[in-house]
Parts: C-alpha cells; sequence; structure tokens
C-alpha cells in the first residue's frame, strides 16, 4: 500500500451549482485531498523536493475552487483531481469536494462527492 498525504478541511468560497443563485452568490465550499505517493525516500532524507509540498497542493485547491465555476461538485472535483496528477508525482488521489449549506429544503449536515484517479 502507497504512502499518503492528507489535506483535511480546506476551506474557500466559491461559486458552484446548479442553481444560479448558487453561481451568483457563491458559498462556502470544502474540499479533502488524499495523494498516494511513496514517501521513503522523503522520510529518509527528509528533503522536501523527495515529496509533495501540500502548501502548494492547498494553493492550487483554492485557486481552482475561487477563480473557475462548476455546475457540480462531481465536475469540481474531477478538474482537481486531474491537474493534481499532471503536476504532482502522485500515483493516485482521492478528492472529496462538500458543499456544507446545499440548497435542500430539510435537515441536512453537508453534501459530499468523492472520486479517485489513478
Amino acid at each position: 500500500m502507497p504512502d499518503r498525504i492528507l489535506l483535511h478541511g480546506i476551506q474557500f468560497h466559491g461559486h458552484h451549482g446548479v442553481r444560479e443563485e448558487e453561481r451568483k452568490l457563491g458559498q462556502r465550499f470544502v474540499v479533502d485531498v488524499d495523494l498516494s505517493l511513496d514517501l521513503a525516500a522523503a522520510g529518509q532524507r527528509d528533503e522536501l523536493a523527495a515529496s509533495v509540498d501540500y502548501e502548494q497542493v492547498y494553493a492550487l485547491v483554492v485557486e481552482v475552487g475561487t477563480r473557475e465555476q462548476f455546475r457540480l461538485l462531481e465536475a469540481l472535483a474531477e478538474r482537481l483531481a486531474s491537474i493534481i496528477l499532471d503536476r504532482f508525482p502522485v500515483r493516485q488521489v482521492t478528492v472529496r469536494a462538500t458543499k456544507p449549506s446545499p440548497p435542500i429544503p430539510g435537515v441536512l449536515g453537508s453534501v459530499s462527492v468523492e472520486i479517485t484517479r489513478p
């Protein structure tokens, strides 16, 4: 099983959603990222160059989440996974995109979409 770097609870204000009001007003989103990679060299050498700089992953998630617009959480998660796989030396990435306050009548804690891409 590969090693993992986990980023939990990345928050930003984005303009994503099916409804026009969601895209116009925006709302808070929360993203979790799970990176699978071999961290043995990083642990042995104690050098960032042998790992993934999770500050850069964080910045990427916030940039995409705040500058781009998607109707579906699925599309946001897919875009993030695709860019992470392109820019960082990871074997696999899991992205969970959460809408803490979905516009659904009734009592609901949140809605999330989770995808894993090799």
